[in-house]
């Protein structure tokens, strides 16, 4: 922004925050056509990243677009999707905590494409490394295989996400991209059996049929053209002039094998998709009773072959269904209607199971193998509100999302808000909003909802109906200001409602919806490898009363949403504004209605709350310190101090900024504009005086002047680089001479000389033992020989090693034997000390010399608002010290020490209860700690305090100061999750320790 705003006026606001008439949808439109029209298709509100698909290439994707963006301040550059990658990327490095991405936008808004551009901008700034690059490649190359199998053209676009995809993409500490794994979500199956006029099937189908060789076509019975395939011609579109499928089959065969899909499971693969397409050709006649037949045809022999399954089983499935009645099974031929329906169930079941198959694969391949702690930035791409002239369940379920996300959308960002308010010390002003929590209680609620109603109804005896749900949600919701039925509308309303829909009041706006396994057991008998996985013998039959597909959504979108609460948010709008993809054209109804239903009005309401600029004092004053006499050139006290003279100076009004503990606060644009100008006018003034100066003699004429004046700058510049080249070699004699120094005095005690050539050859060891440990315990004697300063140390780490090689050994014995070697064994936390020697012991070690009695890395989390904060734990003689840096945070005098919590979980907490009186007093530490186990044995040893340590379950409770209380929460759970809950308290999620 800083950089850009001499630009405002030609191409608009580039932050809406800056924006006069922020309150105003028509001012907000003006300024997002203004700088569309100038093919500038990003804004931002803040940190939210408003995007507008311009439907045409624009050059501004290019590795050098990368270069310019990477590393650079946020509101430096003008606004970019790259902006938004590289600082998420930053702030993840620096607070060493996880962050999310919400991607959300209509159909056609440009949320795939954004998608992309965030994983190849983290492909080409994280560092490179042969085991880094293959797995920056697969996560690359998942991309094509997903859209491959999950998208479709639609009538709003030819490369529709029609599966909602949650990606984690997982760094380790120095920025390194080691791993990743994918959620998906309710992906649209009834696409394989039925499209629309206009639209096409999955990818994958057409892709097969045009680009599979010939070879491979043949094994799977199919021919090269797609209008001979029932499933692929409902459209009437198969032949699509933006899609080359026979270009994307071989990127599609490329990346399966990047991503480790082998001979056999690609075999598997594309026979299961050319069996659908068979399943879809199958026809039946009636007999003369009405009853569904099926002859042996050539469509049936190609589906019992590709699936493994005999013909005679999958007939008899696809025409009779099983009826069980006591001992007895009997069974009960179809219709024609009902056959072609169980035809159409099986081969969306098919393509649905094998979806989530191919996503289980992937994971695999991309599943990070080290277990040391990463850090993780999630992208979410997500279907957007839709809204069409017949929207059935598929889209109450997807609306249903937006509601969701759109509700944890303005509490994250009400609550970052008022968080830096807070945290600043600015009195918070209360921002008006709409609160869509009605609408998710209507949808979700127990007892009450819609999908528990739904629920109800397939349990009820007798035959349940559509419009008996809609008789039950009449009776139990009839009253709800956000449902409408026909029955329930006045007489204007009831026009244009049919009497078996219903209609909600979302916040996007209103929609109407329409009315809303007997195959199991012939899919279990396939031969067909991935079929057999997705269809296990072992899965329970429909006896028990199966969850219904929206319950299954909800329960999805509940784990989802507590993915995301425990991560950092940020957000990209995607914007569609056109419905014709035309490049250029600016439809402003269109473009209103989606303003409105992505909350971006609410989003910069909050973001505003009264200051429409706010920026750490070191970077305001950095940029408009020539406007003051006083700060210009170099100001010698505190950026805030300087910041302060510098407003004085320009006449600032009291009601015009604020001074918060690290952020000045600007309240309106126009005083922000008119220091930006003045800045402007100021540089054109420097620029004068430098030519002024050095101008020379006047007979010299104009060009001698600027010659003479140009050659006086880049004196005084090389004069600069060379000072700085001289301070540098100084400094590198100087490192040499100590090293030499060190080395000659390596034996003598430890002193100024050798210390820091001791710590070298320490960390040197470490590093070297580390990268050649002994594979057996019969290799024990090639131990790295240490230097003399290390050889107690290495000893202790040999008996170490040499118990965890034994330990290994005991795991992998006979079970009879094993039960003999779990008696010695007390609990799994022996193990994680052998562990921990063998790994994270060796690679942090050295710093433990360098302290009183020991150090250890730790994060520290805030007492209010659970901030991570990385820290050091020292341990002396008399005390215990939280460091930051070279500076002292906290002194924890043993003395005072109450005791210490742990859980039972592998989370590596510990909470350190102290005595609390004085309120002046920093009250209990809550710390998280990769070496818990060896900290805790030290923190006894150093205090003589044996029983100080209690393992506790459930919940914690910590004093803040005197008076004020905190909570820790404790849960089991298989992902490991660190995370503030709504009720306030800090949820530790983490996997139970198992037991010897």
């Amino acid at each position: 922004m800083e950089a850009s705003l001499t630009a405002r006026d030609r191409v608009g606001i580039q932050d809406f925050v800056l924006l006069d008439a922020y309150t105003s949808e028509s001012a907000f439109l003006d300024n997002l056509r203004k700088r569309f029209h100038e093919n500038l298709i990003y804004t931002y509100i803040g940190t939210l990243l408003v995007s507008v698909n311009p439907y045409k290439e624009l050059d501004i994707y290019s590795k050098k677009q990368m270069d310019t963006y990477m590393g650079v301040n946020f509101f430096e550059l003008p606004p970019h999707i790259y902006a938004l990658a590289d600082n998420v990327f930053r702030t993840m490095l620096s607070e060493f905590n996880n962050h999310f991405i919400l991607i959300s936008g209509e159909s056609g808004a440009g949320k795939t494409e954004a998608s992309k551009k965030i994983l190849q901008f983290y492909a080409v700034s994280c560092p490179s490394t042969r085991l880094l690059n293959n797995v920056r490649d697969r996560l690359l190359l998942s991309n094509p295989v997903l859209e491959a199998f999950g998208n479709a053209k639609t009538l709003k676009n030819d490369n529709s996400s029609r599966f909602g995809k949650y990606m984690d993409i997982q760094f380790d500490h120095q920025g390194g991209a080691v791993g990743g794994h994918i959620l998906s979500y309710l992906l649209e199956k009834s696409r394989v059996v039925h499209q629309n006029h206009g639209e096409r099937n999955f990818h994958i189908f057409y892709q097969l049929v045009e680009g599979g060789e010939e070879e491979l076509l043949r094994w799977l019975g199919l021919e090269r053209n797609c209008q001979h395939y029932s499933y692929l011609v409902q459209g009437d579109c198969a032949k699509v002039s933006s899609i080359n499928d026979k270009s994307d089959w071989r990127t599609v065969r490329k990346a399966l094998s990047v991503i480790e899909f082998s001979e056999s499971d690609i075999e598997h693969l594309f026979g299961i998709i050319a069996s659908v397409l068979h399943l879809g050709n199958i026809k039946f006649e009636a007999d003369t009773r009405g009853y569904a037949t099926l002859s042996h045809n050539q469509e049936m022999h190609w589906v019992s072959k590709l699936l493994g399954i005999p013909a005679q089983v999958l007939q008899q499935g696809l025409t009779h269904k099983k009826i069980e009645a006591r001992t007895e099974e009997v069974l009960s031929p179809f219709s024609v209607e009902h056959a072609v329906y169980a035809r159409d169930a099986l081969a969306k079941a098919i393509y649905g199971r094998t979806f989530n198959w191919l996503v289980n694969k992937i994971n695999e391949s991309l599943a990070n193998q080290d277990s040391s702690r990463k850090m993780v930035i999630g992208l979410l791409d997500i279907y957007g509100f839709e809204v069409f002239n017949v929207n059935s369940f598929e889209q109450f379920c997807i609306n249903y999302c937006n509601e969701k996300l759109q509700q944890l959308f303005i509490q994250l960002t009400l609550k970052s808000e008022q968080d830096e308010y807070e945290m600043e010390g600015i009195e918070w002003e209360p921002v008006p909003y709409f609160n869509n929590k009605i609408i998710c209680d209507l949808v979700e609620e127990k007892y009450r909802g819609i999908i528990s109603l739904l629920d109800e109804e397939c349990l009820r005896p007798g035959e349940a109906t559509d419009l008996t749900f809609l008789e039950k949600m009449e009776y139990k919701i009839g009253g709800h200001p956000h449902f409408v039925t026909h029955k329930l509308a006045d007489q204007k309303t009831r026009k244009t409602l049919e009497r078996g829909d219903f209609r909600l009041l979302h916040y996007a706006g209103e929609v109407t919806y329409c009315r809303f396994p007997f195959l199991l057991k012939v899919m279990r008998q396939s031969k067909n490898a991935i079929i057999k996985h997705c269809f296990p013998s072992t899965e329970p039959d429909s006896k028990k009363r199966p969850e219904t597909v929206v319950t299954q959504f909800k329960s999805s979108l509940v784990g989802l949403t507590d993915i995301l609460m425990s991560k950092e948010p940020w957000y990209v709008r995607c914007i569609k504004p056109n419905e014709a993809k035309q490049p250029g054209r600016f439809d402003d109804v269109l473009v209103r209605h989606q303003v409105k239903y992505l909350g971006l009005m609410e989003h910069l309401r909050v973001r505003r709350a009264g200051f429409a600029y706010r920026r750490k004092y070191e970077i305001f004053l950095q940029r408009y310190k020539p406007l003051c006499p006083d700060t210009w050139p170099n100001w010698r006290g505190t950026a805030a101090e300087g910041v302060r003279r510098l407003v004085k100076h320009l006449g600032y009004k009291s009601d015009e900024y604020k001074m918060g503990r690290t952020k000045i606060f600007i309240r309106h644009p126009r005083t922000l504009f008119a220091t930006e100008d003045a800045f402007q006018v100021c540089k054109h003034k420097l620029a004068t005086r430098i030519q002024a100066k050095y101008k020379g003699y006047r007979v010299k004429g104009d060009y001698m002047k600027q010659r003479e004046a140009a050659t006086k700058i880049e004196n005084c510049w090389r004069g600069l680089m060379a000072r700085k080249e001289r301070e540098k070699r100084a400094w590198a004699v100087k490192v040499i001479k100590k090293f030499i120094k060190g080395f000659m005095t390596r034996n003598q005690p430890a002193c100024i000389d050798n210390s820091e050539y001791l710590a070298y050859v320490r960390q040197n060891y470490l590093t070297r033992l580390r990268e050649n440990l002994p594979k057996t315990v019969l290799e024990k004697d090639s131990w790295l020989t240490p230097p003399p300063i290390m050889h107690e140390v290495s000893q202790i780490l040999k008996k170490l090693y040499i118990r965890h090689m034994v330990r290994k050994y005991v795991r992998g014995i006979a079970p009879q034997r094993k039960a003999q070697v779990r008696s010695t064994i007390c609990h799994a936390q022996s193990y994680i000390v052998i562990y921990f020697a063998l790994i994270s012991f060796l690679s942090t070690l050295s710093m433990c010399f360098f302290c009183p009695q020991y150090s250890v890395p730790v994060v520290k989390y805030d007492r209010n608002g659970f901030r991570p904060r990385l820290r050091q734990l020292i341990f002396t003689q008399e005390a215990a010290y939280l460091v930051e840096e070279a500076k002292i945070k906290q002194r924890i005098d043993y003395s005072s020490l109450k005791g210490v919590s742990v859980s039972n979980l592998s989370d590596n907490f510990l909470i350190l209860h102290v005595t609390c009186d004085d309120i002046k007093q920093k009250g209990d530490l809550v710390l998280q700690c990769d070496y818990l186990f060896e900290a805790l044995t030290k923190l006894c040893v150093v205090t003589d305090k044996q029983n100080c340590i209690k393992v506790v379950m459930g919940s914690v409770r910590f004093d803040i100061q005197p008076g004020r209380e905190g909570f820790v929460d404790f849960k089991s759970g298989q992902e490991s999750m660190v995370y503030r809950a709504k009720n306030g308290h800090l949820t530790v999620v983490g996997e139970e320790l198992r037991q010897y």
